[in-house]
């Protein structure tokens, strides 16, 4: 008998391009990207938000606080899609202070329960470095909850641990406080274009 986590398709990994896409295909994107950030809220993942939290708390999100980047292209989103289906995204914000056009920040690692541990996180960030370096940008920069399941990626993947917060936010289900941990990576510049 076949290990049904076998059997899963891998993940393809796209930039989400809402202005490319109809209405009715970017409401199905935002109800998707709504479910895993919904999904992974209720897990316990420490992304900024407490239960109780709602499916239209988390659309209103997508809509409200993260399309706007992303029309304006200050905000690159990723997606992982198993067929149609959205199971993972991150966020590249390129909203940088003009002195700092050389760096962005990584955010919003979500990869709902039902697709970890399949390499889709790591997918995900290989593709975002791409595109920070397309970006012209040698620097990012992320936080994580301290000691849980991102850490060791992100170490994995070469970001360096500057420090530790304690106390930085809420958890999600609990209102204990979490530390976080603040962790860079340098990349190297693509090169230039022939």
């Amino acid at each position: 008998m076949s290990d049904s986590k076998n059997a899963l398709p891998e993940a393809q990994i796209e930039e989400w391009r809402p202005e490319l896409a109809s209405a009715t295909s970017l409401d199905q994107d935002v109800d998707m990207l709504a479910e895993v950030l919904h999904a992974v809220v209720h897990a316990g993942a420490g992304v900024s938000f407490v239960v109780p939290f709602s499916r239209d708390e988390a659309r209103v999100y997508w809509r409200e606080r993260i399309l706007p980047g992303v029309r304006a292209r200050t905000r690159r989103v990723l997606v992982a899609r198993w067929g149609a289906r959205i199971v993972g995204t991150v966020q590249l914000d390129l909203a940088t202070p003009p002195n700092q056009q050389h760096r962005a920040e990584v955010a919003k690692m979500l990869v709902h329960p039902e697709a970890r541990r399949r390499g889709v996180a790591r997918a995900l960030m290989t593709s975002l470095e791409a595109i920070a370096r397309s970006e012209g940008r040698t620097l990012l920069t992320l936080d994580t909850v301290t000691g849980g399941n991102a850490e060791p990626l992100y170490r994995s993947l070469g970001y360096v641990t500057v420090g530790v917060i304690p106390g930085y936010a809420r958890a999600s289900l609990t209102p204990d406080l979490e530390a976080t941990t603040i962790m860079y990576k340098e990349l190297a510049p693509s090169p230039p274009r022939s």
